[in-house]
This record gives structure tokens, sequence and C-alpha cells, in this order.
């Protein structure tokens, strides 16, 4: 092998994960020519580019090579035979396009290298010891945790997605420790992508204090009786070969073969007629016309080469169309190609819209849609209810700038409101489509696809392979702003919108859309399918480049069509139930509002706040008065409930006057109006991006807010039922949240009662108050709940005195003594608030991001809700991804039974499903098997999930 020197600098890049960052980065691409998929070739090669350019800018490098892995498996898989096991094939999609990036890289004059029986990290590793041996120095393009074992002086890595060079820092912030002991921690903590099995229950964090402490693997495992912890000791005892085997699978060899020398790797540019006669084959009409013009070449020469042209197209031929949804998931923490498709878009112009009418017309539509892999597609209706609204048209995008509408409805149904062409049958469209939106290899891309999905479901149209732009949003950037379409256009295309209120108008003059116009019609609706697929074509690369294309992929879209067909489920409600305890409650109101003129003695309107505030705080000259701007006292729940807690008798009876008037007109008087004509049930509408956490959300009604634990949320309860013969089922994760902070805060204590299946609470009584569990009162295992919960929620030593009827202080002692005997606790709290300081976002245990804005606001009281609401995020987050996990998993369960069954509601942690009275344990059994096993084989949590289920005419008894 040629010679190095100490001036030489080798680039050696991470080929096999820069396919899959392109691969995942870009919307499906096919070449129109014949239908190859070309998406991740595409990505790749601009990708490439981009390094070369910044590199020779950064760093002067004198060699490069791009590493790949081979066909097969590796010598590891001999190790450990279950090593890699849980990747699937890759999808079909990509298979075709692996030579091809390798083609790709000899065209741009770079050696594609590889060896057969080990990894491109082997191979990397091998030429990263060759180069240091003679004085060189290496920088590693990728990402990869498995490479950072490979940092010394000299030798650093690229992520050239964030544009951040690693260094010996880099790999104590990941692993805890230096690149020495990499290997150690791996071999503790494992790995769930490969496969690698390490000593369950140590992560990276313990692994790290583990090596810290002893020095190395064999030192831990040799004195691994002397460990402390009783849970953690034997499993380093008992898992001590695994550690061993799994040392085996995550150290790099450093010796495999070389297949090029130094010489071959040195850069230079590449044959210019090569590159662009590639390019051109593959129909990258823009990054063809870049490279010439970047080596001048004039527009004949481009028509004039094509060496490439039969080397770039194999015999896949007949490869399956680009757009067909992938289980093959990006790493977390990859990033996308940095080229910005935007800049060849037109901008975008609503005149320049189409409106079709025919049948013809659509047909050459769908057939754009068939050639490419994908469409945008959009609904107007007559209302919001997609259970009951009437469809009005349909619109469509194919590219930036190209859309159109299909009016179906509007002023008579044949005629537009101008006296002008026909619209098209409702019939005709839904014929032609229905068969595009069924089908598996093309991809429909929508803004909130729940909604027109359950309309269209209505008409007999049914989707397959869908993607949603407003959860790409919700992935990414949970918690930093809106996800509806009007607000993505000003974000991420700067465009603003054209509103529906300019169309519909406001108040009582408002209209329906039927009564639009067509051309108007045409210019608003098509701009929102404009506007979806200029966004899918935006945020769809940056789901890998922010780490989050595996919770989009996993807990997002997913979920769309398994809440389509809740909502479409719907529930029973007994009407007369309700109207007779709409009946109770106002008796009981009267009866309060007497007790609330006695203790004022006087009468007044207690909804008023303006007149509330004066009785209580000039009247009564309570304390804590304070006026707003509109010059009334503040009479809010927070301000009732500190004084209520000081023992005053009138702000107590007001809370529970507001609490029956509420339950009174949101449920026993409100349920009724929702039960829909035409199915006699109720069907609650599902937020999939409301909340920052990525729990659900419901509205219309609002299934969230019932009351739990009070004797009126519970009669409310009562009134949703099964039909005749049939019974509700109620299947609830029991201390969910408790059961993730203590594998999160890796609490053993509470580790060991959850293990134990004891009462969590009683324990925590126990521990923090010092009472034998013989002796555990209701009341002192109130107040441990109250704690336990209260810890979850960044609960105050206020917020705990006014829970529990006592004085701040004693609370104050309380919430002292349970940090101290969980000090995990604590620490869990502080490392959460450092990190959503330091990067502005914390995760769950599934990747999900949750963003907090105030995390850094300068206001005290802004900056101390958002650490509480940061501490808890994790906990509640991996809690909803979960129980999303679990509702994903449950139609193909439901379908699996031998009887029918039905998802209904989603409440909390609770899920509640309809089934015939004879089947109800059948099918309590298999719910509570997958929403137990919801996490794996993803994450193996540290404490077993408990599903408490049960079933009963009513949802109540169901609880």
């Amino acid at each position: 092998m040629a010679a190095l020197g100490k001036n030489d600098h080798i680039y050696l890049v991470d080929g096999s994960s820069y396919i899959f960052r392109a691969y995942h980065a870009l919307p499906p691409l096919t070449r129109k020519s014949d239908g190859l998929p070309v998406g991740a070739v595409s990505g790749f090669c601009n990708m490439l580019m981009k390094l070369r350019d910044d590199m020779e800018v950064d760093s002067s490098p004198t060699h490069l090579a791009v590493i790949f892995d081979p066909p097969g498996g590796s010598f590891r898989n001999g190790i450990y035979e279950a090593y890699k096991a849980n990747r699937g094939a890759p999808p079909e999609d990509l298979v075709p396009q692996f030579p091809l990036v390798r083609v790709a890289t000899e065209a741009f004059g770079i050696p594609a290298l590889e060896v057969s029986g080990f990894e491109a990290d082997d191979l990397i590793a091998s030429y990263t010891k060759a180069a240091r041996a003679e004085g060189a120095q290496v920088t590693i393009v990728s990402s990869d945790k498995d490479l950072m074992q490979l940092i010394e002086d000299g030798v650093d890595m690229l992520d050239t997605m964030k544009n951040r060079r690693m260094g010996h820092d880099a790999v104590i912030e990941k692993f805890g420790v230096g690149p020495d002991r990499v290997i150690d921690v791996q071999s503790l903590a494992g790995d769930s992508v490969d496969n690698v099995p390490g000593v369950p229950g140590i992560g990276i964090k313990t692994a790290a204090q583990l090596i810290s402490e002893y020095g190395d693997l064999d030192s831990l495992l040799a004195r691994a009786a002397e460990i402390k912890q009783p849970k953690r000791r034997e499993s380093l005892i008992e898992f001590a070969e695994q550690a061993r085997i799994s040392r085996e699978l995550v150290t790099l060899k450093c010796d495999t073969p070389l297949p090029a020398d130094w010489a071959a790797m040195r850069l230079g540019d590449p044959e210019p007629e090569t590159l662009i006669g590639f390019l051109k084959a593959m129909e990258f009409t823009t990054l063809t016309k870049r490279v010439a013009s970047r080596y001048a070449f004039e527009a004949d020469q481009i028509e004039a080469t094509d060496s490439l042209q039969a080397a770039a197209r194999p015999a896949a031929k007949a490869a399956p169309k680009a757009g067909a949804s992938s289980n093959e998931l990006p790493r977390a923490g990859t990033r996308a190609a940095t080229y910005d498709p935007r800049q060849d878009w037109p901008p975008i112009a609503p005149a320049t819209y189409v409106t079709i009418t025919q049948a013809e017309e659509l047909a050459m539509w769908i057939a754009r849609a068939e050639e490419q892999g994908y469409f945008a597609i959009d609904t107007e209706t007559d209302g919001l209810d997609a259970m009951q609204c009437n469809l009005v048209g349909i619109s469509l995008a194919i590219a930036p700038g190209e859309a159109a509408y299909i009016p179906l409805a509007h002023g008579s149904g044949s005629l537009d409101l101008d006296g002008g062409g026909a619209q098209m049958p409702l019939q005709t469209a839904l014929d032609l489509l229905a068969p595009l939106c069924a089908r598996d290899d093309i991809v429909k891309i929508l803004q909130n696809a729940k909604f027109d999905m359950l309309l269209l479901s209505r008409y007999g149209v049914r989707f397959c392979a869908i993607d949603d732009t407003m959860l790409m949003s919700y992935a990414m950037a949970a918690g930093q702003h809106g996800h509806g379409m009007d607000e993505l256009a000003r974000l991420w295309l700067e465009h603003e919108a054209i509103s529906i209120k300019t169309l519909l108008g406001t108040g009582k003059a408002q209209k329906t859309f039927d009564q639009v116009p067509i051309e108007d019609a045409t210019r608003y609706a098509a701009e929102d399918a404009d506007i979806t697929l200029r966004l899918w074509m935006t945020l769809k690369p940056l789901l890998a480049a922010q780490g989050v294309m595996t919770v989009y992929e996993t807990s997002e879209r997913p979920l769309v069509p398994v809440i389509v067909e809740m909502e479409a489920n719907g529930v029973m409600v007994d009407r007369q139930h309700l109207s007779h305890l709409s009946g109770e409650l106002a008796q009981k109101m009267a009866a309060m509002e007497s007790e609330i003129f006695d203790l004022a003695d006087t009468e007044f309107n207690i909804a008023s706040p303006k007149q509330l505030g004066e009785i209580l705080f000039e009247k009564l000259s309570l304390p804590g008065g304070k006026k707003t701007k509109t010059g009334a006292y503040a009479t809010g729940a927070d301000i009732l409930e500190g004084l209520a807690a000081e023992g005053h008798a009138l702000p107590a009876a007001v809370l529970r006057w507001r609490g029956m008037a509420k339950l009174k007109s949101t449920y026993t008087d409100a349920l009724p109006t929702f039960i829909n004509p035409t199915t006699g049930r109720i069907h609650t509408s599902y937020s999939l991006a409301a909340t920052t956490t990525g729990r659900l959300s419901s509205s219309d009604p609002n299934l969230q807010n019932i009351p739990i634990r009070s004797e009126e949320g519970r009669r409310i309860r009562e009134a949703f039922i099964a039909p005749e013969q049939h019974v509700l089922v109620s299947a609830d994760y029991s201390q969910i949240e408790l059961r993730i902070l203590a594998h999160m805060a890796d609490i053993g204590a509470l580790k060991s009662a959850f293990a134990e299946g004891q009462d969590i609470h009683a324990m925590t009584a126990s521990e923090i108050f010092n009472v034998p569990m013989k002796e555990m009162t209701p009341e002192i295992r109130r107040r441990a709940k109250a704690i336990n919960f209260g810890i979850i929620y960044g609960i105050s030593a206020f917020g705990l005195a006014n829970q529990l009827g006592i004085s701040r202080g004693e609370a104050g002692d309380y919430i002292a003594a349970y940090f101290e005997r969980f000090p995990g606790i604590k620490d869990y709290m502080e490392t959460t608030k450092k990190a959503a300081h330091a990067q502005g976002y914390v995760t769950t245990l599934f990747c999900r991001k949750v963003h907090f804005k105030d995390i850094d606001a300068k206001q005290p009281a802004l900056r101390a809700f958002a650490e509480r609401a940061a501490i808890n995020a994790p906990i509640q987050g991996t809690a909803a991804d979960i129980i999303r996990r679990a509702m994903i998993r449950m139609p193909a369960a439901l379908e699996s039974l031998t009887f029918p069954a039905k998802m209904l509601l989603q409440v909390h942690d609770e899920l509640i499903f309809e089934v015939h009275e004879d089947k109800a344990e059948d099918l309590i059994t298999s719910v509570r098997r997958v929403m137990e096993g919801a996490c794996e084989p993803r994450i193996k949590l540290a404490v077993p999930l408990v599903v408490d289920a049960r079933a009963a005419k009513n949802w109540d008894e169901a609880h």
C-alpha cells in the first residue's frame, strides 16, 4: 500500500448509513422512463456532492472513500445467531437502488469499498488503524455511535447532517466514558437495534457508572458479588457470559482485508462525462444541470453524454413503484440531505389551478399520480362533523403548482352558482378515485388525514398508504407551534393561504361551502392540495433529519386508520338516563344555591364573576382579592381553591356549584345533542396533534374530562351502554405513569414493589411515614397516593397542602421525606430539567420529542411551569406512546378473533370495547395480551405493565 504522511487527511464515509438516510430523507421518486425507484440514489448523490463541497472548505482532505456493508451477514452471526435478527428486510423499492448507489459513488470518482463477511464499520476501523499507523489524520463521516470507539487523537467523527465534529468530549457526552471504554459500556447496555443482548436492566447511564467505578468489563464481572444493589448484582452474575458475547459483537475488527490502497483513495475531481452521463441516465435533471454548470458543460455536450446509460439501467426495470410504506426505519438522530427542492418550485398561484368536470380529464390526472407514485388529496364539505357533513368537492395536487378541484355538489348539485359548466357527478368521481386511494403502492398525502378518511369512508372510499403532513409536523415540533395547514404554510412555505372566512363569511351571514362559486372554490381548495403536497416534500426529509422518523412511522401515521375506525364505530348512550340525571343535578344545584345565599347573607348571580368577587372581597372582606384589567375581581378556580383551603366556606360551596353546573351543561344536557341521527350513537372526534406529549384529546363531546372519582362522574359514565346481549369491556393500564417513573428514574424500591405486585401506595406510605404495612390506614395510604401522583406532575407544597387539607409546612415535609427515601427521583427530575434547558426539549422512551418554548423564559413563573411540564413530559409522553402502540396493534388482534369485537373509545390510559356478552372473557384475554406487551420488542421495561379489565352493561360498571 502506498505510504501516507502526517499531512494526509483521510475521509471514510459510512456509505450504508448514507443510503438509508437518503431513502428516508426525500419523497418517493421514480424514473419516468421505466418506473425504476431512484429516490435514495438522488438523495445519496446530493449528500455526496455536498460532502465534497464542504470538506474542501473545512479541512483540506487528501483521500476519500465510501464504505458499504456487503450483501449477506457478517462473522458476528456466527458468534450470536440472533444478531440483527430484529431488523426486517429492506423495503422492496430500496433493493434495486443498492447497486446504483455504488455506481453513483464510482461516478463521482470515489472508491466504493466493501469486504465480504465484515460490516462497513469493521472496514472503517481497519483503514483508520492503518492510516494512524502511518501518522495520517482520519475523519469518519457518520453519526453511528458504534464508531465512537475509534475516536482518539488524530481521529474524529463528522455528522454532516448536524454539521458537527465529534471528538473525545462527544463520546463522554454520549456514553459517560471515554472512547477506550465505549466497548465495555456497550457490552453491558446492549443494543436493541442490532439485537446485542447486553445485561438486562442495565442501560448506558448505569453501565457508565459501573465501568467508571470498576475500571473495565472483566474487573466488573469478577467483582460483581460486591455490588450493593441486589437486582443489579444478580443480573451481572447471571448474565456475565452474555456481556462477554456482547463485547465480541460490539468490538470492531481492525484487521480486515483492505480492498484498495491509499493511491486509489487519493481525492480528485470526477470525470465530468462519466458523472453527467450517470446523472442523465438516472433522469436527475436539476442535478445534471448543476454538475454541468460546475464543469462548464454546454447543453449539446450534456445531450451527447451517455456513457453510463446502460450501466445505470439494471435489470430491475419492473421494480415496484416508489411510495409503498416502509417498515425499515433509520436510527434516531440521522439527518437529511440539505439540498432544498423548494428552490425549483413555481410560486403558489391559485389563479393557475384548474377545475375538473369531465371524467376523461380526471382520468389523466389519476394516470399522472399513478406514474409518479404519490399525490395530495383534500376534501371540501358543508360542515365540520365528518360523520354527518356532505361531500362538496375534492382537490388534487400532483406537483408543486399543478393542482385541481373537482366540484361535486355546489348550488343545485348540477350547475355552479354562476350558471357555468356542469359539475362532475359524485359517483363518477368516486368510481375513478376509490381504486387509486385503495392502492398500497401509491402514497396519498393529506393534511389531517383522519377527517378526509372518515368522511370518504361513508362514501365507500378506503385509503391505504397515506402520509399526513399535520402529523409530520407534530412529530418534529410538538410544543413549538400549531400544526394546522395555514400555520405550516406560513412557517415552511412563507405563504399566506386563502382564509376560509373570505369565502364563507362570519356570524349570521356565514354560508356553507356548497354555496361558494366554483371559481372561488377552485382557488381555495386546489391551493390546499398544493400546499399539502409542498409541505410533504418539505417535511418528509426532515423527519429523518430530526430523528423522529421512527416516531412518525410507528406512533403517528399507523394510528390514523385506527382512529378512523374507532370514531366510525361510536358508542351508545342512554338518553333517558341522561335526562333523569340532568334533573337530579338541577335539584342539587338549587339546594346548593340556597346554601351559598345563606353563607353570603344575600342572593346574587353565582355565575357572575363580577358579583361573586364583590361578595367575597368587599362584603365578606376575604383576603387575596385582586382586580383584573376589567376592574372586576379575579374569581378563577385557583383563587377559590386557595380560599377554600384556608377554611372559607363560601368559596368551597361555589366551587361545588360550579362543578355541578359544568357537568350539567357539558354532559347531561349536551350529550343527547351529539347522538348521530343515522347511527343512534355518539361519535366523539379525536385530535391526534393537540397535546404536547402525544396524548389524544377528544371533542364533540370531550370524554377525557368526565370526573373519574366523583359520584356525578360515575353517574354520567353509566349513560354509556352496550346494545342488547352485548357488554362494554374496559381495559385500563394500572398506575402506568408510576411504573414508567420507576423505570426511567431507576428506583429499586418501586421496581421491586411493582415486580412483586405490592400495593404501591401502601408501600410508599410505609417508606415515608415509617408505618408498618399491617398498620396502614386508608388515610395514610391516601396521602401517599397523592404524593406519588403529585410528584409526577411536579406538585408544590402549596398544591399538596390544598389537595390533602394540611398545612404547607407539613406538605413540604412529606415531599422532602419522599425525595430522601427515593433519591433517584430527584436526580431524574434535575437531569430532565437540565436536558430541557440544554436542548429545548425532552424525549420519551420511544424518542418522541416534547418541546418547551418557555423553558428559558425570563419570568420565573413561566420558567417554573415549563420545568414542571418538562419533568412530567417523558413520563406522560411514554405512557401516551405505549397506549398508541397498543391501539395500533389492536385491529390485527381483533381481526384474528373468531368473533366480532369493536374498539370504541380511548380515555386517558383506558380502552373501551364492545363485544357479545358470551365472548367478553376471551376478548379481555386478547386485549390484555396486546396492551401489556405494547412496549416490546422496542423497549424492555424494568417493571411489568398491568392491565385491569372487566366487562359490564355500562361504562361505569366496567371501569
